[in-house]
């Protein structure tokens, strides 16, 4: 939605929205509507720094009573819902809502309404007030005991950060006409204790030279503040690094490893000594390896006396009955008997079987041999999953092409089809929405996609000898065989799509991924071709142009139906001496005419495409050990290679895009294209604010049966993801081109280059605020005499660039995000025209709307 358009829905509803605005305000904004006489309304809490501020943005989180949310960035909204409703059903209400969810109804109400004497209201539902209480927030009261409470906690708050003398003192301001407090806490945080020298005692020499290897990456060094949490990230890191060694009852007191600080000689400046003693004899310590393994198939703990034993490789399996082969359920165990204790493992092992979708873990044991506490031995139970899983769902989706949508699904998983943890999800989805009516640029009509697809996935990889030999049980991998088709209809050129593909997955750790797609084949016949200049008014009028410049009577006999369009093209673009004698505004327009010729074929064409696909992933994002995350995503598609080693023959293929090989009447693409994804995130103000950068790289080479990118793999600009000053297909590009504005909208290529640098400022639990700069651009590798193609000289001087604000709203699990983008520098404009933002109209930014971070 543009910006007039929100002037123009704001001027006219603005007395309705002022109106209801004002009554809201003047019925609940009393924040103290519901504030007990003698009682106070916690309004807010102070922090003074007596001797400077520091560690002031962890301070408020150890204060107990904290004053009402506010939303909005302003405004306590939980607080006016609370008070929205009538203070005589509060006691009510505060004890209904104490009851489960399953006992409120209304004999619960009409019981309460008889305990507090108000038989009168028996039958009264009160949903609004039950709504308002439920997603309220009642007024916090001050409890004067708390502020005590709370400066305590402050202070041992600063005295474990290294500031032991550190001082708390607290007061109030209490407003008794306006029943409002303020709590004011007054920090003296004092000088802070240093660790002058760092030492270690650790008699076991198996276990020194462990910590000895990874020294340098202790979190404890000298001179830096004696701060207690950085001593017990330091114990946890030496756990996570013995058990990763084969201890696995290293500290299991959680008292083997413990620090001592010499304060005899000063309380400022102390030695600090890290000893780690398994008892008072200094008992070294044994490594652990693992003992039995067993897997149970239960419906539930008690039938496991009922069970009947296999093994397979070391491991027992005891199950019920033979649904579940023995095989398949070795696959997801990583342990082997005799092998070296892991914690890493066994978690890998519990992840795997989950991944499966068969089972859930009712009971997980490792015990300790008692004869030999230095042999782990661990069972699994495992209850099956129901056979059979459906699922309904719908979601609305927007996009600046679809506007606002509904996509419902339905989805239907069958599990073990064939006895080895295979299951078959089928589905069937769609998506409905509105595009905007080429024919009337004005109206919208409706657009819709339906599709049906079938997976088949596998929890091992499909290959014709034992994968496990060659790829590691832990990189957890599975295939996946999967046939789906699709009905499209949107700009009135719809489309039957089918599509297939067998897929592999691996996953090295929970970094890096590789994923591998053979045969992954796409089919796809436009339909309602003739039609294509009915909906494309744009190509339509530069068509006309150039039929009329050439012989007014072309144009009528094409008006008339005497010829076809394509005839009457493929006249023009053969005739040599009429493109010679054309002025050099009459050859921007013939040039238009040509690629308007180019969208035409590529837009209307059926393609076949049948490629191998590579995807590798590495992803830091989400991880907490990395606080400034990476990520790539690099993908490769080679397509048409087989196609081409059993077709020569040859035929005509659209007005200008030459001769082409085809299988079963369609042709197939032939092309390699490359994907390159990388972002980097960097935090600030303990990780609160986040600078993103993320660099985008695209280049697709077509070659033999291709003269060009297949439509559904061409690059293209702009959208809420892309470069949001400018609309999905909102003519930026391609470089710099000066080609008519109406046929560049819907030009695609194959080179893409996109730079995003974004800034992110929480204001709010809720709300967060980015600013943001997005460049980029599309190019043709080849010169096709259109100014489009690719140099090196030229290709920073052809980025469009875009600048904006943008608000999130973190609503449950779901990220709402809205962006203002201004355009900034426009490539596509004329010589000394491309500065637009000189142009800048601040009430009339591209508004984009989407689910989620952009990148």
């Amino acid at each position: 939605m543009g910006g007039k358009h929100i002037l123009k829905y704001l001027q006219k509803y603005h007395i309705f929205f002022s109106s209801a605005i004002t009554v809201f305000l003047l019925y609940a904004c009393s924040t103290t509507k519901k504030v007990p006489d003698g009682e106070f309304l916690l309004v807010k809490n102070t922090f003074k720094y007596e001797d400077g501020k520091i560690l002031d943005k962890e301070v408020p989180n150890y204060v107990s009573q904290k004053p009402n949310r506010k939303d909005l960035l302003l405004f306590p909204v939980g607080l006016w819902m609370y008070n929205a409703t009538n203070p005589k059903y509060d006691s009510i209400l505060n004890e209904y809502m104490t009851y489960p969810s399953e006992m409120r109804n209304q004999k619960l109400r009409d019981s309460l309404f008889i305990k507090y004497n108000h038989p009168e209201w028996i039958g009264k539902s009160l949903f609004y007030e039950r709504f308002m209480h439920n997603i309220g927030q009642p007024p916090v009261i001050l409890d004067q005991g708390k502020t005590e409470t709370s400066a305590n906690s402050i202070r041992k708050f600063f005295v474990y950060k290294g500031y032991w003398d550190a001082d708390v003192k607290f007061s109030h301001d209490l407003d008794s006409a306006a029943k409002k407090a303020k709590a004011n806490y007054l920090i003296t945080h004092k000088d802070p204790t240093h660790i002058s020298e760092y030492y270690y005692d650790i008699p076991d020499p198996a276990i020194k030279s462990i910590y000895e290897e990874d020294l340098n990456k202790s979190l404890v060094k000298g001179k830096q503040i004696l701060d207690q949490t950085v001593l017990e990230k330091e114990v946890k890191r030496i756990n996570d690094l013995m058990k990763d060694r084969g201890y696995y009852k290293f500290n299991s007191s959680n008292e083997e490893i413990y620090f001592t600080a010499d304060t005899l000689q000063s309380r400022k400046n102390v030695p600090l000594t890290m000893e780690i003693h398994k008892d008072s004899v200094d008992t070294p310590y044994r490594k652990t390896t693992i003992g039995d393994l067993k897997v149970y198939v239960v419906e539930k703990i008690s039938d496991v006396p009922d069970t009947e034993k296999d093994s397979l490789r070391g491991i027992n399996f005891y199950k019920l009955d033979d649904q579940y082969k023995t095989n398949a359920l070795w696959r997801p165990i990583i342990l082997k008997t005799g092998e070296l204790y892991q914690q890493k493992n066994l978690d890998l092992t519990k992840r795997n079987i989950a991944a499966t979708n068969n089972f859930s873990i009712i009971k997980y044991d490792e015990i300790p041999r008692k004869e030999n506490d230095s042999i782990l031995d661990v069972s699994y139970y495992l209850a099956p999953l129901p056979k059979y899983d459906l699922k309904i769902a719908a979601d609305i989706n927007y996009s600046q092409i679809l506007n606002l949508g509904i996509s419902p699904s339905v989805d239907l998983t069958t599990r073990n089809i064939f006895g080895g943890m295979e299951n078959l999800t089928t589905s069937i989805s769609g998506i409905f929405g509105s595009v905007t009516n080429t024919k009337k640029p004005d109206q919208r009509i409706l657009a819709y996609e339906i599709a049906a697809q079938g997976s088949l996935n596998f929890p091992r990889l499909l290959i014709p000898f034992k994968t496990w030999k060659v790829i590691p049980k832990s990189y957890s991998p599975t295939s996946s065989i999967v046939l789906g088709t699709s009905l499209q209809e949107n700009l009135g050129l719809g489309r039957i799509g089918f599509n297939a593909g067998l897929n592999y997955f691996a996953n090295v750790n929970d970094i890096v991924s590789h994923r591998l797609s053979l045969f992954n084949t796409q089919l796809s016949f436009t339909r309602n071709k003739d039609a294509y200049y009915d909906f494309f008014p744009g190509d339509r009028e530069v068509r006309d142009d150039i039929f009329n410049l050439y012989s007014p009577t072309l144009l009528d006999q094409v008006n008339s139906g005497q010829m076809t369009s394509d005839d009457a093209s493929a006249t023009i673009m053969s005739d040599e001496n009429f493109r010679n004698s054309l002025s050099a505004d009459q050859l921007n327009q013939f040039n238009s005419f040509q690629q308007s010729l180019i969208n035409k074929d590529r837009q209307t064409q059926d393609v076949l495409i049948s490629s191998l696909i590579y995807n590798f992933i590495y992803n830091e994002i989400g991880k907490k050990d990395r606080p400034n995350p990476f990520y790539f995503n690099g993908k490769v598609e080679l397509a048409g290679n087989i196609f081409s080693l059993f077709n020569a023959k040859q035929s005509q293929e659209g007005v200008v895009s030459g001769t082409s090989r085809k299988i079963f009447n369609i042709p197939y693409s032939q092309f390699i294209k490359f994907d390159f994804d990388v972002r980097k995130y960097f935090t600030f103000f303990d990780d609160k604010h986040t600078l993103a950068l993320r660099q985008f790289i695209g280049i697709g080479i077509p070659y033999g049966n291709s003269s060009q990118m297949p439509f559904v793999r061409s690059y293209f600009n702009g959208g809420s993801n892309d470069i949001r000053a400018w609309r999905v297909f909102g003519g930026l590009g391609p470089a710099d081109s000066q080609l008519d504005e109406k046929v560049r909208s819907y030009i695609m290529d194959n080179m893409k280059l996109t730079t995003n640098v974004e800034y992110r400022v929480p204001f709010t639990q809720m709300f967060e605020g980015a600013a943001f700069v997005d460049a980029g651009n599309i190019w043709n590798l080849k010169n096709n005499d259109l100014d489009d193609q690719f140099k090196f000289s030229k290709f920073l001087s052809q980025m469009g660039v875009g600048a904006g604000l943008g608000l999130r709203m973190n609503i449950a699990y779901i990220t709402l995000r809205i962006d203002a983008a201004y355009k900034v520098y426009d490539p596509n404009q004329k010589p000394g025209e491309k500065w637009v933002i000189q142009k800048w109209q601040p009430l009339k930014p591209v508004i984009n709307f989407a689910f989620g971070y952009p990148f």
